[in-house]
C-alpha cells in the first residue's frame, strides 16, 4: 500500500468512526489528505470499494493485535477491552464495524460484509480462546453497546462503567 493510499484509509477511518458510512465524502478525503478529489477516485474509484477496504484493514489489525496480546498470555476478554478502552480514549470515535453494523441494512453488500467479517471473527477468536459462543456474544454487546454510551455521553468514563462487568471481581 503506497502512502496515498494509506492516507486516504486512515482519513477515511477517522471520519466513519465520527459521522458513519454517509458522513464524508471524497472532496472531504482529498482536503484530509492534501490531494485532489481525482487521486481519492483513482485509488478507490467508488465509496463502497474504499470503505470495505478500510474496514478490512481495521478487523485485520485490531485481530492482529489482539492475537498478539493473548499468545503473550492476557486474558481474551481483557484484550478486547483494553482495545474498545484505548480507541475510545484516543480519539472518542466508535468501533469502526459497530457505527457500520449499526447502519448495516443501509450498507452496500461489500461494506456490510467487511462489518459483519469482523464481528464474525471477533466471536470465532474469543470461542477459539475459552469463551463459550453465548458468552462471546455478550462481551461483544457489551464493549460494543459501552462504546456507544462513551459516545453519546462523551464520556470516556461512561465506557469504563458500563464495561466493568465484565470484570472477573465485578458485582
Amino acid at each position: 500500500m503506497n502512502d496515498t493510499t494509506t492516507a486516504i484509509i486512515d482519513a477515511a477511518e477517522a471520519r466513519i468512526r465520527r459521522g458513519g458510512y454517509t458522513g464524508f465524502s471524497f472532496r472531504d478525503l482529498a482536503a484530509d489528505v492534501g490531494v485532489k478529489s481525482a487521486s481519492v477516485h483513482y485509488h478507490f474509484p467508488t465509496k463502497e470499494a474504499l470503505v470495505a477496504a478500510v474496514a478490512r484493514r481495521y478487523r485485520e489489525r485490531f485481530l492482529t493485535e489482539a492475537d498478539r496480546d493473548i499468545a503473550a498470555g492476557e486474558d481474551v476478554v481483557a484484550v478486547w477491552k483494553a482495545g474498545f478502552l484505548r480507541a475510545i480514549r484516543s480519539d472518542g470515535g466508535m468501533c469502526l464495524c459497530g457505527v457500520l453494523g449499526a447502519a448495516a441494512g443501509a450498507l452496500p453488500d461489500a461494506v456490510r460484509c467487511e462489518a459483519r467479517a469482523f464481528f464474525e471473527a471477533g466471536l470465532a477468536q474469543m470461542t477459539a480462546n475459552g469463551l463459550s459462543p453465548a458468552r462471546a456474544v455478550q462481551v461483544l454487546a457489551v464493549l460494543e453497546g459501552a462504546m456507544l454510551l462513551a459516545v453519546a455521553l462523551d464520556s470516556p468514563a461512561a465506557f469504563d462503567d458500563a464495561a466493568a462487568i465484565l470484570d472477573p471481581t465485578s458485582d
